[in-house]
């Protein structure tokens, strides 16, 4: 259970939309090139109609700002079989780099577990819960300089730990005098606020774990901006 689980949902019927051609799509898409399984013909690259608008709505805001800069997406919608598949895959992947066996129950493996589900919505078939990806609401970006190319943002998309969490790089920089090592972690800082001022001038919420995660209309949305219901529960894949 999340914070966020009991709000209940009164879904308001949008369609998913393809991501428009003015925010950049980092591609090929991670999840799709590991096999997840989205399914023929099934797009990552889509979300609720009116998070679109907002999204767009942001990197106007952001361009405005740093017109050096845009909206650069990782990934958007999310079916529930994909989750399974990437919570399994994570699972895997931080036993392997801490020299954990996925396979043995051991309190080693539980805490890679719990370390994973800070990050990893758990995937829910039930309607009342559905994990955040899955209703369409929620996006996964960075920032990308006019060209393509990717910002620094001080950490990977995805990665496990207190590095991804939105200020890290501040308390950090808090415990360092002058110097170049706290001028990268203030850079970074600066950075990962600009694509938050960004996207909650556009009504996004920010997943309190992940710098790169923001929802408008979710549960977590409703649960970080005080609203009574979600508008977006689990978005029909057949769309």
């Amino acid at each position: 259970m999340r914070p966020w689980s009991p709000i209940p949902i009164h879904d308001c019927g949008e369609p998913l939309l393809e991501l428009p051609p003015q925010v950049l799509r980092i591609e090929p898409h991670p999840y799709a090139v590991l096999g997840a399984p989205y399914g023929a013909g099934a797009s990552p690259f889509r979300l609720r109609e009116g998070v679109v608008t907002r999204l767009l709505q942001a990197q106007a805001s952001l361009q405005t700002s740093h017109p050096q800069w845009r909206l650069a997406i990782f990934d958007a919608w999310r079916p529930v079989a994909v989750q399974r598949f990437m919570v399994e895959h994570t699972i895997g992947e931080e036993c392997a780099s801490r020299g954990v066996d996925p396979r043995v129950p051991s309190p080693e493996r539980d805490a890679v577990v719990a370390d994973v589900g800070r990050f990893w919505a758990p995937p829910s078939d039930e309607s009342a819960t559905p994990p955040p990806h899955s209703t369409g609401a929620a996006v996964d970006l960075t920032l990308a300089e006019a060209e393509g190319h990717l910002v620094g943002m001080g950490s990977a998309i995805d990665a496990i730990g207190a590095v991804s969490e939105p200020d890290h790089f501040f308390t950090r920089a808090a415990q360092l005098s002058d110097g170049p090592e706290r001028d990268a972690f203030l850079d970074w800082h600066a950075r990962r606020c600009a694509l938050r001022e960004a996207m909650e001038l556009a009504g996004f919420a920010q997943h309190p774990n992940e710098w790169w995660h923001y929802s408008w209309g979710d549960q977590l949305w409703a649960w970080r901006s005080g609203a009574e219901s979600a508008r977006y529960g689990r978005a029909p894949e057949s769309d």
